[in-house]
């Protein structure tokens, strides 16, 4: 048995790299228009995408201008001049090459304060920028709940709050306490009320992780008080959750708009993923594997938390 187990953990942490190579970072592309037909843009790439770098292809009546892409933090930025015969609004622009788990934002600021926003991905490689003002930014919407699924170190907490709370008043209380917490922190890291540095967030993360592998396979759970360690948990994840937005950029016009519908994006994710797991414990104790089961999300947690701790270490020594 306990080299089954050894072997499990080390199987985890290698699931752990794998997982680690395929955080968050979406593609952002954005326009500013300087006068019209004349355009400034910035190509923001994700470093760690699988493949080569995903291009643009502009209205054919605009002539790029591109500079050397460089790096800065986990994007490579590319500077692009447009000169175009006539406004873009109405016109298109494609992204060839988009790696299957990154999705592109796209921003056109206009000279005349008005913006549009949009997302293209894989599917749909091609936007079609509107004539007429947009009123939401809505692609923070898909964004927020791309993060929460897309982010595994979340997604790997979320799954350990469902396994250590036990009755659904426990669990209402646990996810809207994190929920809250999260929110908080989020708001106060994007508005630049606080900054903390996003390394030691992801570090500090990572050991929320470890703390709920320990809960897992504990025999004193948390069943009384789960949300007071759930809103201090969910502080910390906040500011994980502003880091990946400060990360891609937002728009400072419509800050608290794309705020809102990002965080509502988190949620929804939460919501779409809290009830796949409680499915998959419940099935699994109908077959007489709920303590394997236990087991099983115990070392998952803690071997993918402690790579991503030593990892996240490491990457703020060096």
């Amino acid at each position: 048995m306990m080299l089954f187990k050894k072997i499990l953990f080390l199987s985890l942490i290698l699931i752990g790299t794998n997982l680690s190579s395929h955080e968050f970072s979406p593609a952002h592309l954005i326009v500013d228009e300087k006068k019209e037909g004349s355009y400034e843009a910035t190509w923001m790439y994700p470093i760690k995408s699988i493949g080569e770098r995903a291009s643009l292809i502009f209205p054919e009546y605009c002539t790029a201008l591109s500079q050397s892409p460089y790096r800065q933090g986990k994007y490579s930025i590319e500077k692009i001049n447009l000169d175009c015969d006539s406004s873009i609004r109405g016109a298109e622009v494609k992204v060839v090459g988009l790696s299957v788990l990154n999705d592109a934002l796209v921003t056109i600021n206009f000279s005349d304060k008005k913006r549009f926003e949009g997302l293209m991905n894989l599917k749909n490689s091609t936007i079609k920028i509107p004539e007429i003002e947009q009123t939401f930014p809505t692609a923070y919407f898909v964004l927020g709940v791309e993060h929460l699924l897309g982010g595994p170190d979340h997604l790997l907490f979320v799954m350990g709050l469902v396994f250590i709370v036990f009755g659904w008043k426990n669990l209402l209380k646990t996810i809207t306490a994190f929920t809250l917490a999260h929110s908080f922190t989020l708001a106060l890291s994007v508005l630049g009320i606080v900054k903390l540095p996003s390394g030691s967030i992801e570090a500090l993360i990572a050991l929320t992780i470890i703390y709920l592998a320990f809960e897992i396979d504990s025999k004193d759970k948390l069943s009384k008080t789960p949300w007071l360690m759930a809103f201090g948990f969910g502080l910390l994840h906040g500011f994980g959750f502003a880091g990946a937005l400060s990360e891609i950029g937002i728009a400072n016009d419509q800050l608290l708009l794309s705020l809102l519908f990002f965080n509502i994006g988190i949620e929804i994710g939460q919501l779409i993923m809290i009830p796949v797991f409680l499915l998959g414990i419940y099935l699994l104790s109908k077959i007489k594997l709920e303590r394997i089961t236990y087991s099983s999300a115990s070392y998952l947690l803690g071997g993918v938390g402690s790579y991503w701790f030593i990892d996240r270490v490491i990457g703020i020594v060096i």
